[in-house]
């Protein structure tokens, strides 16, 4: 049985700010509550809402940790009342609510999954937050089709590139946009069928002429503002937008008719406030749909780089530049 310490090592965020506020300090380890399971933490992974945390634009949900990381992978060595699925020992990677960047995290048992066959514990924590994103947001409420048009706006992220491959992977045709030449060619290199580069290119007329004038079926966006209503324009009849983010703005002015002159669905998830039951399920739906692809080499976390936990501050600072393809962990 591992020995489990009074305290550990958290990284947390001292004031919102930069990156250079996230500051190690010691913290307690906390207690799994019921139907939790503590897990003494290899890695975790970083996230675009960690960075809007840092800067105090995305407080944690009421009574969850103010530790950020919304992912890891680890070994569980205490399990809570009622835990019936883990016992030490296990190796699992775990979407959470908070606090991953530590030495020690607490999972609920249904938002746990065993690391897939062929994946390193870094590797595993690179999964739950964009694997979880895209099932639900794709498949489940864009229910993206064999055959059809999957258009994903910022392909070379960790979202963009989890998407290229589940796309593909599940017999859809796949466009995307990102910002520069080389992350187009990285993108095409997963599996894009089309790669615009919306510095230089309308991807609007990309879509339109690269699917004969069609549109996207599904179209999965990070961007917001004036991509709004340009998604409307590229979505074909029937389409669903699926709002992801806002890293353009939450706000612009849209004229509404495409809505009704080509039947859209507009509609938009959140993770991490959902419901413990809902994440399980999609946790459920994952591990039956997704994990095989994994084992099977078909799909599998990009990883860009890996920072010591210590040096958080640099993981950030690489994400904000935008440099980054694919995912970026903290090794702990």
């Amino acid at each position: 049985m591992t020995s489990i310490p009074a305290s550990m090592t958290a990284v947390v965020i001292s004031s919102p700010g930069g990156p250079e506020v996230l500051t190690p300090q010691p913290r307690p380890v906390p207690t799994p509550g019921e139907g939790d399971i503590l897990v003494k933490v290899a890695a975790a992974g970083v996230n675009r809402p960690d960075v809007m945390q840092r800067l105090g634009l995305y407080p944690p949900p009421k009574g969850v940790t103010d530790i950020p990381g919304l992912e890891i992978a680890g070994e569980v060595v205490a399990c809570g009342a009622g835990v019936t699925r883990w016992k030490p020992g296990d190796r699992v990677t775990a979407l959470v609510s908070g606090g991953g960047y530590a030495e020690y995290c607490v999972a609920h048992e249904g938002h746990a999954l065993t690391i897939p066959a062929g994946l390193s514990i870094i590797q595993g924590a690179a999964v739950p937050e964009t694997f979880f994103t895209v099932w639900h947001n794709v498949f489940e409420r864009g229910r993206l089709k064999p055959g059809e048009t999957l258009l994903v706006h910022g392909g070379s992220s960790g979202i963009g590139t989890t998407a290229i491959q589940l796309g593909k992977a599940f017999g859809a045709r796949v466009i995307v946009t990102a910002g520069s030449a080389e992350k187009c060619a990285a993108c095409r290199r997963l599996g894009a069928d089309v790669a615009v580069n919306y510095k230089s290119e309308d991807f609007v007329a990309v879509t339109k002429s690269s699917t004969g004038g069609a549109g996207a079926n599904v179209i999965l966006d990070i961007v917001g503002g004036d991509y709004i209503e340009r998604n409307y324009e590229a979505a074909a009849v029937e389409g669903r937008v699926v709002q992801i983010g806002f890293q353009g703005s939450p706000r612009t002015n849209v004229d509404f008719r495409r809505i009704l002159l080509k039947r859209l669905w507009h509609t938009g998830s959140t993770l991490r406030s959902r419901a413990p039951a809902d994440k399980a399920a999609i946790a459920r739906a994952i591990e039956q749909n997704v994990w095989p692809l994994i084992a099977a080499g078909r799909v599998g976390p990009v990883m860009d780089l890996t920072f010591p936990l210590a040096e958080a501050a640099k993981a950030h600072a690489r994400m904000e530049s935008s440099a980054h393809i694919g995912k970026i962990v903290l090794s702990v």
